[in-house]
């Protein structure tokens, strides 16, 4: 008898589910983005294409406590301005949760600096890359182990996505599965099991977020010795945000 696909076909979300999504949100953008754009949160649940209503905010920088891991469908944990080896307080209790949420096998994205806290949380190693930070659109490679992957299987081969970073999973966590680099970022993506992956790219900007940040770190890329006008005009459109809505379908039929 054929085993069932522990990863069922996710065309769209179940409108039956009953468990919310988790946005863990573990930072806040720069005010005046935020007031015209909204914040990590808000860019989270627009990308993931699911109504506000079947997801809950969890403002673990605030003080909020984080849900019980059997009343929630997934949980996505933000980018941020915070670095992971900053050890903030609340740090290592997510931590914890996610090593939980992945042992229960509840589905899970790290985007970015939640990317890098899931690679910490997991064993692996977080610092800051050797080369410096990776600022703007890039082209993501994806490897053969992606493109077969749940969550990136259909994206291009190369593909752009928007990025903005300083520190990376340097060495990744025991048996996580690499799915794409970039030529300045060798852990691009992971998987660790069945249902938790890392993205240290962000799938929720679009070019306007994008752009801003650029400006807001034009100091950074002259010191980099890149032509800040240069990196803001090479933003383009990437077709990332599908990587949301596959996570929240995958959720809603786990």
């Amino acid at each position: 008898m054929p085993r069932p696909d522990p990863h069922p076909s996710a065309d769209s979300p179940d409108p039956g589910g009953s468990k919310p999504i988790a946005v863990i949100k573990t930072g806040r953008t720069y005010h005046e983005l935020a007031r015209h754009c909204g914040d990590f949160e808000d860019w989270t649940v627009r990308g993931m294409g699911v109504p506000s209503a079947s997801v809950a905010i969890i403002d673990v920088e605030a003080g909020q406590g984080l849900p019980h891991p059997g009343d929630i469908a997934g949980a996505v944990v933000t980018g941020s301005h915070s670095m992971v080896t900053e050890g903030q307080s609340w740090v290592e209790p997510l931590a914890e949760w996610l090593r939980t949420l992945v042992e229960e096998e509840v589905p899970v994205l790290g985007v970015c600096y939640g990317h890098q806290l899931l690679g910490h949380a997991l064993g692996g190693r977080v610092g800051f890359h050797p080369d410096g930070p990776e600022i703007g659109t890039v082209e993501v490679d994806l490897l053969q182990e992606g493109e077969s992957d749940p969550l990136l299987r259909g994206m291009p081969r190369r593909f752009h996505a928007h990025t903005t970073h300083a520190q990376s999973v340097l060495t990744l966590p025991d048996g996580a599965v690499l799915l794409a680099r970039t030529d300045h970022e060798a852990h691009a993506a992971f998987r660790a099991g069945s249902w938790a992956w890392g993205v240290q790219f962000h799938p929720e900007y679009d070019q306007l977020i994008m752009r801003h940040y650029v400006r807001e770190q034009r100091e950074t890329l002259q010191a980099l010795g890149r032509d800040p006008d240069r990196v803001e005009g090479e933003v383009c459109f990437a077709d990332t945000r599908r990587i949301l809505r596959r996570f929240a379908e995958l959720s809603s039929r786990r």
